[in-house]
């Protein structure tokens, strides 16, 4: 959750993170006063739709790179509170009346220490509906980059990595938040496939960020530029989504 990212260019090719939000939102049912922790806010530009549904409310933004901290905090200003932390380590000074989080809790190691956040950063029957990338997202998409990687000269560097990412089941999702203290928890996956309109800048800026962070800045341009041609100009990115609606007790 340490990784920083290019915040700008996410900021302008994360159209599919944007269509996934809403209906992330609508499953909490808000009031319009309700005080909501955007758990891993990113750009702001999600944000900012949690924002426009909370009219006498207030959201409670945190992020764990820093470039997309400052970001957010410039395109938000007064109408969000940002905050710069890792989720596995977030105390907030008061309890939330929501959580929402989106594309953000397949990048943290730790999903039963996170799930235990969730539940202490929540009011008493304060519910919680997240989306994130879950067993079997971008697996081809992943395929096709291990592929390159195990070429030189970018072997030296990725030939056997097997990444950050964390894609969690629904069942054993399930199991997690219930341990947590989590009731009425929903948890489904849903293919959700993604023609970015930006192919090479989506997966350098999206998909590639760790890969790119252990290759030496002379091979970074090189690797994007190798699995751009191997997925071809249009192509389909296998997301699959992981779907989490509960409640605190």
């Amino acid at each position: 959750m340490t990784q920083d990212w290019d915040a700008s260019t996410y900021e302008r090719v994360s159209g599919p993170q944007v269509e996934w939000a809403g209906q992330v939102i609508d499953r909490l049912e808000l009031a319009g006063d309700e005080t909501v922790l955007d758990a891993g806010c990113g750009s702001g530009r999600v944000t900012r739709l949690l924002v426009e549904r909370l009219p006498r409310g207030h959201v409670v933004a945190v992020d764990g790179a820093p470039s997309m901290v400052e970001h957010a905090r410039e395109a938000l200003g007064e109408r969000a509170t940002v905050i710069h932390s890792d989720l596995q380590e977030l105390v907030l000074d008061g309890p939330v009346d929501a959580v929402f989080s989106n594309a953000v809790f397949h990048w943290v190691p730790d999903h039963d220490l996170l799930f235990r956040r969730m539940h202490d950063a929540l009011k008493p029957g304060g519910r919680m509906s997240v989306q994130c990338g879950g067993a079997g997202n971008v697996e081809g998409f992943h395929g096709e980059a291990a592929a390159v990687g195990e070429q030189a000269p970018f072997a030296e560097h990725l030939a056997g990595w097997t990444g950050p990412w964390n894609f969690a089941g629904a069942e054993e999702t399930k199991e997690r938040l219930e341990r947590a203290g989590f009731a009425e928890v929903e948890t489904w996956l849903q293919p959700w496939p993604v023609h970015p309109d930006e192919p090479r800048a989506f997966i350098a800026t999206v998909c590639l960020v760790h890969h790119l962070e252990r290759l030496p800045e002379d091979l970074r341009e090189r690797y994007v530029d190798a699995v751009a041609e191997r997925i071809g100009e249009r192509p389909t990115l296998d997301y699959v989504r992981l779907n989490i609606v509960a409640r605190r007790d």
